[in-house]
């Protein structure tokens, strides 16, 4: 499983990242978790307001955070 941070680095986008990898864990999912901080790139995905989520190359969430049982939730529906 592929998932994609997308931001700056900012507050919100660490604590998605931290929500990404306590949703994995809790599903005993080892994933691939990348961190694209390129506006350009940011951009392209469709992405006007960071923090974006992407899970195996679907945005799944842009512009909040989601909590950790959302990404389980997310994930789960993936597998």
């Amino acid at each position: 499983m592929d998932i994609k941070i997308l931001g700056s680095g900012c507050a919100n986008c660490q604590r998605l990242e931290a929500n990404a990898h306590l949703a994995a864990a809790k599903l005993g999912i080892d994933p691939t978790l990348d961190k694209v901080t390129d506006p350009v790139e940011i951009a392209s995905w469709g992405v006007m307001r960071t923090p974006g989520l992407v899970i195996d190359g679907e945005l799944v969430v842009s512009g909040r955070v989601p909590s950790v049982d959302d990404i389980e939730q997310l994930l789960a529906l993936r597998r």
